[in-house]
């Protein structure tokens, strides 16, 4: 017969609780973009909404997809315009607006077109504030905006500085592929 005397038991208990506060606050899944086709890594069960935004003068739907884990906040923003021009002209537009949001300063920018197969981007890191309850909070945008053929494509992780690993970064925007 199995006797467990009552020491055993508590340390079993212990060894239990710390293994169950040993899991891990990410739980990266594979996420797909139903109305503009994409597919990302985000690192918590996602959520989707849309709203009207104005982009350069017109009135379009972008639908977003996001999640957070630790203050930080992995989105996907997609947006489909009439025509090819239009869409490489709102990349502009949409970098300008997310930096606006936290009142930020772009430290590094990168832009790149291939116009083989018809994509354009822009990479950005800035540094900017946010207010956070009575308090405002000193924020890192990391984003990314890619426009293929008409689809335009938000890519964006925002939140404090000291929670944004480098794993985290490389995971969520090297699994990013517009479809």
């Amino acid at each position: 017969m199995l006797k467990f005397s009552w020491t055993s038991f508590c340390t079993l208990l212990v060894f239990l609780l710390a293994l169950s506060a040993c899991t891990p606050k990410y739980d990266w899944r594979e996420v797909h973009g139903s109305d503009v086709p994409f597919s990302v890594m985000l690192p918590a069960k996602p959520v989707s909404f849309s709203r009207l935004i104005n982009l350069d003068g017109q009135q379009v739907m972008m639908t977003m997809t996001a999640a957070e884990v630790d203050g930080v906040t992995y989105a996907v923003g997609t947006v489909t315009l009439p025509d090819i021009e239009k869409a490489h002209i709102a990349l502009s537009s949409m970098k300008s607006g997310l930096v606006k949001n936290i009142a930020g300063t772009i430290k590094l920018e990168k832009s790149s077109e291939d116009k083989t197969g018809g994509i354009a981007s822009i990479e950005i890191d800035a540094i900017g504030s946010s207010p956070r309850g009575n308090n405002v909070q000193s924020m890192r945008l990391i984003a990314q905006f890619v426009a293929k053929d008409k689809h335009v494509y938000q890519v964006a992780m925002i939140g404090p500085e000291k929670a944004m690993t480098r794993d985290a970064i490389d995971t969520f925007f090297t699994s990013f592929k517009p479809r």
